[in-house]
């Protein structure tokens, strides 16, 4: 085994404090599997040498769950609960110490303000595509406008806004002179995005080719983990809520809100000639239309059959999957006890972009309710408000 360095040794310390000490395994090659919970993904790492610590973040859940890393030759396997984080070294052939740490999704509670109640109430816009929209300055310096995206995670601009928007290729000198396209894996550090008087440092960030009609950007339900979100659309306003957290007022009604693969889920059913159609749907205010349904959950319960159809389309996801989807009227969706009628249902004609078979509510739907959603204890309050009985899109 390689001997350790004075410097690395007082790194090793800094990494495992309330850590005993640092478990170290093998590798001969720099490719790792890893299992998170009953999840096996056999190309999920690439061990970094350069990176201290190089940081796994488990799939977000609040039950306690083991995450096993498998080198080639070795293995560890972690206990993972909310708020934990694990530090371990992967040896690679005998010379090079990745320091690597496991995660929660979910960081430690801060009990110190637990008993303080802080709102932040921002006003949005709701466009014309259905994209709960914000001005929002980066760096304290570049202005850019932002949608609140359910289905999403994290910071995200367009390339566009990029270049045109912010001062995050200003250390790139030979794109400054024309002599080169921008580099958008090499970009200035965003350490600070403020919306309204929320501010939010270090989010993780990065650079999108999509986002919602006419925004430069998006930011995701995590940035909120551990507070409660409400979405007042009767006043166009966000009202996120810290430390202390609200009831919900009369009138709403509460349901449960689960993650898979990191993103929100909530019950609902498809109605169609009196039989009910149950199934998971993602939230997903960066989606337009109301309802759009998985090819497979759609097939096995042969939903379209006897619907009438609207039109087919082509549809383009954030990441820019192309995937062909069928418009029929759907005669009924319930919710949590309330039922909203005639509503425009895109079909998927392919596999599911999210890796796993679920429906979707988009902005179209979701405007509809007032709503509190609780990152804290996992659900989600519903109320109709005066969007309720309005027009659908023209899908």
């Amino acid at each position: 085994m390689k001997i350790l360095t004075f410097l690395s040794l007082i790194f090793l310390s800094l990494m495992a404090a309330g850590q005993a000490k640092l478990k170290v395994i093998k590798a001969t090659s720099n490719k790792a599997a890893i299992k998170d919970g009953n999840e096996l993904d056999k190309n999920a790492w690439t061990l970094s040498p350069g990176i201290r610590p190089d940081v796994f973040t488990a799939e977000r859940t609040r039950k306690t769950k083991y995450v096993v890393f498998y080198t080639d030759i070795d293995s560890i396997k972690v206990k993972v609960k909310p708020g934990s984080t694990y530090d371990f070294v992967v040896l690679l052939n005998g010379k090079d110490s990745c320091y690597t740490r496991i995660e929660s999704a979910i960081p430690p509670e801060d009990h110190a303000r637990q008993d303080i109640a802080i709102s932040d109430t921002i006003p949005f816009k709701l466009t014309s595509h259905e994209a709960i929209s914000f001005k929002a300055v980066v760096n304290e310096t570049d202005t850019v406008i932002l949608h609140f995206d359910t289905g999403s995670w994290d910071f995200r601009l367009t390339k566009d806004a990029i270049v045109k928007k912010t001062h995050l290729l200003s250390d790139q000198s030979d794109y400054l002179a024309g002599k080169a396209k921008p580099n958008f894996k090499k970009l200035g550090k965003v350490f600070k995005l403020q919306i309204g008087k929320l501010i939010f440092y270090d989010p993780g960030f990065s650079a999108t080719d999509f986002t919602a009609h006419e925004m430069d950007g998006r930011f995701g339900w995590n940035l909120f983990e551990g507070k409660q979100v409400e979405l007042d659309f009767d006043r166009s306003l966000m009202i996120v809520h810290s430390g202390k957290l609200i009831k919900a007022p009369k009138g709403y009604v509460k349901s449960a809100l689960t993650f898979k693969n990191s993103f929100m889920i909530v019950k609902g059913a498809m109605k169609k000639n009196g039989q009910i159609y149950n199934g998971d749907f993602l939230m997903d205010s960066g989606a337009e239309s109301a309802i759009i349904l998985d090819s497979i959950w759609a097939a096995q319960a042969d939903f379209s059959n006897g619907l009438q159809l609207i039109k087919t389309i082509s549809l383009t996801n954030p990441r820019g999957v192309k995937f062909e989807t069928k418009v029929v009227l759907a005669p009924a969706f319930l919710l949590n006890g309330f039922e909203l009628n005639n509503v425009p249902t895109l079909i998927l004609g392919t596999r599911n972009p999210a890796g796993f078979t679920v429906n979707n509510l988009g902005g179209d739907l979701l405007k509809r309710f007032n709503m509190i959603m609780d990152f804290k204890h996992d659900c989600i309050y519903w109320k109709p408000n005066s969007l309720f009985k309005t027009p659908y899109l023209k899908s």
